[in-house]
């Protein structure tokens, strides 16, 4: 769509409001709007201006002038504000070069896509990713310097089983059995339907949806595969509808990796395969798991780039209360087809060739799609340009192993310190076709270690109190 033709459609549709939006680098959409009247074509051509310095990861107020260009390629009318608007997807430019902006996370996927190009190793690259995510009834916190405390409830908590609910009608998801009995029992049917007929309304391919195994209202809605740069544009919209019709309904969702103690937590896997001149490279008919040499060191990449990659994929401190072992968490980085204990899973539900891919299971969705498909393709074209041999797949239960053969397998970082700490020894593979820059890496780590890591170790527990009070 051409910026006339964006225009025209949104005087079609009686639009009233134009919402611009970009990304910052913990991966949450910030915007603002104008009236209509000012929605012309000279908006694509100069841009519209914004302080950079208030916006988490980019500017020094002392270089805050930024600028937005609206992308006429991805654009959705609005199904939660009051007035007809129309959301337009934006991109970032520096005013003083007339560049794009090397932050910009959006700019970082799509010199990705430019890069597998240049390789020849690849046209195309899909991704395919899984979100989940909870739906909440009511949630509270606070943190001050005398108190520290969360809250949450869900009508289908387990928790509420025996709670006077004038009447309780039980049918309540005991822990670890979400995974996915008929309603009454999941009682969100007709909300997850609510969200994936609001995505399909802007235009995302939805699959399916069902409950997730955890407790307290865990839902996952997998929308079907694309291009990296067009998938996390879709799954920014994906995370606003979810979030959107669970208020309209009187709840909360949160993408939260692990906000329920003793039960699953939420993850992202990411479904993922590159295509050249119409054909699937991961196919190899005859080899294991039908895998072909490309498919196995693209595998063998983001296996030796995994502890880096944790820092962009799993970017919260709370991503790693889900990486733990007894909750169905893919810590184990080694590779098995249809094993979902590994980290990596071949899937084998059909035996077509267009259906090959690597399901990467690790990744959550606090994650910046942009960055982390973005590292996830550079780590595994770095895997193939070397021909990195991952380990032997391993088709047991990983989880049931004896210990000493645990011990034998590579697994992820323990927490974001160390996933940082990683990524700070391991990032030139990266840097590759100036997808990413040092100075993006440099701030990133930067902004998690002081905004987020450093925030978190400087308050006490509430658990603390439990363990050390009475010492």
């Amino acid at each position: 769509m051409t910026p006339k033709d964006l225009i025209a459609f949104a005087k079609k549709n009686n639009v009233k409001i134009v919402d611009f939006r970009f990304v910052d680098i913990p991966g949450v959409w910030q915007h603002y709007s104008i009236p209509i009247s000012h929605f012309t074509e000279d908006v694509f051509e100069e841009g519209m201006g914004f302080d950079g310095s208030s916006i988490r990861g980019f500017q020094g107020i002392q270089e805050s002038d930024m600028l937005l260009f609206p992308d006429p390629s991805y654009s959705f009318l609005d199904a939660f504000t009051q007035e007809p608007t129309l959301n337009i997807v934006c991109n970032v430019v520096d005013p003083i070069t007339g560049e794009r902006y090397h932050k910009d996370p959006r700019y970082v996927a799509q010199k990705a896509e430019n890069y597998l190009k240049t390789t020849g190793l690849g046209d195309t690259i899909y991704f395919g990713p899984e979100a989940e995510f909870f739906v909440f009834d009511d949630v509270r916190y606070d943190q001050a310097h005398n108190k520290g405390f969360y809250y949450i409830d869900s009508s289908e908590g387990f928790w509420n089983s025996g709670k006077d609910e004038k009447p309780n009608l039980g049918h309540k998801p005991r822990y670890k059995e979400g995974y996915f009995p008929v309603p009454p029992t999941d009682s969100f049917q007709d909300m997850r339907t609510e969200m994936t007929l609001e995505m399909q309304n802007v235009g995302i391919d939805v699959e399916l949806h069902h409950h997730e195994v955890g407790t307290g209202g865990q839902a996952e809605i997998d929308i079907r595969f694309g291009t990296l740069t067009k998938i996390a544009d879709q799954l920014m919209t994906f995370k606003y509808i979810v979030k959107n019709v669970a208020k309209r309904n009187n709840k909360t969702a949160t993408f939260m990796p692990k906000p329920i103690f003793m039960d699953n937590g939420s993850g992202m896997h990411c479904h993922q395969s590159i295509w050249k001149d119409g054909k699937n490279t991961f196919y190899g008919e005859g080899n294991y798991a039908g895998l072909s040499d490309h498919a196995r060191w693209y595998i063998g990449g983001l296996l030796k780039h995994a502890p880096a990659l944790c820092a962009l994929n799993n970017p919260t401190t709370n991503s790693y209360r889900r990486l733990v072992p007894g909750y169905e968490a893919p810590i184990f980085m080694v590779y098995s087809q249809r094993n979902r204990s590994a980290a990596i899973r071949i899937p084998m539900y059909s035996h077509s060739e267009k259906a090959k891919r690597v399901e990467f299971r690790t990744p959550d969705p606090s994650c910046n799609a942009y960055l982390a498909f973005s590292a996830m393709l550079m780590a595994g074209l770095d895997g193939i340009q070397n021909k990195i041999e991952p380990p032997e797949p391993i088709d047991k239960n990983i989880y049931d192993l004896p210990p000493e053969e645990v011990l034998e397998i590579k697994g992820v970082p323990a927490s974001l310190e160390e996933a940082l700490e990683a990524l700070e020894k391991d990032y030139e593979f990266l840097l590759k076709g100036e997808v990413f820059t040092k100075k993006l890496i440099d701030s990133y780590i930067y902004y998690k270690r002081n905004s987020e890591l450093k925030q978190i170790q400087l308050r006490p527990h509430p658990y603390e109190f439990s363990l050390y009070y009475d010492i």
